[in-house]
């Protein structure tokens, strides 16, 4: 080979061993959560689901960055936060509750939402056409209100077998909570337990079921979990104990409180699922192609300090279930 052949070479050689970080660099994406409930420690969505979009390979402002957005329990701010996470261009909202989800779909049309964890029926309240093709902008995370209402009132009443019966709490405000309230209604009135509907709509108006209860005392207790109830939920967990009112609630953080029994899916298996939905529209999925889920496992916690409190002897069919007992 000619010396002049071989320096004609040395360009291109140069300009192929050049380092790739002279190339476009990837895009860096924005997710938003919005939460008709209380801030995060740290001001960012929860750890489990940026644990699981690390797994997946989303590395926080590397290649990922979030916003946050908090009700603090004012669910009436939700659209106005939701039009803020518009205004961010973030890529993606992940909306905590079915309130939110609202009020995101209500505010855009084209940013695709994830509804996660499940929080009340989708379907019911028309976010998500069905499981198989939700069609819009929306999929997630979804319950099933008359089977999952019918199962948690039949645990209350396999613990409380004389029970006749049963107030329920929801915040009436909430379409979704109301659906909810309508689905433990049915199930109740099937197994002869009298209803004492408690909706509240404000804080003060915890006050007032309070005093309902007090005259008219249930023998036992349902917590519908909202964003707006759950941060009321130690007041609720307060008068039960005060007023020895056995309850069931929905989620598992209420009876490691000192609540007395719930029965729901997991909120941290939810925000895995919703990295799972984030990461297929980042790679160019549409939620309209994404089928919308239900929680494949539900879990049932129990406090016995609570129950022995009450003066309650959980029956052993309860027991054996449990999956998580509280001493």
């Amino acid at each position: 080979m000619s010396l002049l052949w071989i320096l004609a070479l040395v360009p291109a050689i140069l300009v192929a061993s050049l380092p790739t970080t002279a190339q476009t660099p990837a895009k860096t994406f924005r997710v938003g959560h919005l939460f008709g409930g209380g801030r995060t420690p740290d001001g960012l969505p929860p750890r489990p689901l940026r644990d699981a979009l690390r797994e997946l390979g989303y590395v926080e402002d590397r290649n990922v960055t979030y916003d946050a957005r908090f009700a603090e329990g004012q669910i009436d701010q939700l659209p106005g936060l939701a039009a803020e996470l518009v205004r961010l261009k973030v890529d993606v909202i992940v909306a905590q509750g079915g309130a939110a989800a609202e009020a995101a779909k209500q505010t855009t049309s084209t940013i695709p939402i994830i509804i996660a964890p499940a929080s009340g029926d989708a379907i019911a309240i028309g976010l998500i056409a069905s499981l198989a093709r939700p069609g819009g902008n929306v999929t997630g995370m979804t319950d099933e209100i008359v089977q999952l209402s019918g199962k948690r009132v039949e645990m209350l009443k396999e613990a409380l077998p004389k029970a006749g019966s049963i107030a329920v709490l929801w915040n009436a405000n909430d379409r979704g909570m109301t659906l909810r309230y309508r689905g433990i209604e049915q199930a109740a009135q099937t197994l002869r337990l009298e209803v004492q509907a408690l909706g509240v709509r404000e804080p003060d108006d915890f006050a007032v079921a309070f005093a309902t209860m007090t005259r008219r005392r249930p023998d036992a207790l349902f917590l519908v979990a909202d964003a707006f109830t759950s941060r009321h939920g130690k007041r609720v967990i307060e008068f039960a104990a005060t007023h020895r009112i056995p309850a069931m609630y929905e989620f598992s953080f209420l009876v490691r409180e000192g609540g007395l029994m719930s029965y729901g899916p997991s909120p941290e298996d939810g925000f895995r699922r919703a990295a799972f939905y984030i990461d297929r529209i980042f790679k160019g999925a549409k939620p309209a192609d994404l089928p919308a889920e239900q929680p494949s496992r539900y879990y049932f916690s129990l406090n016995l300090k609570t129950a022995t409190t009450l003066g309650l002897t959980i029956p052993q069919s309860l027991l054996i279930r449990a999956d998580d007992v509280v001493q």
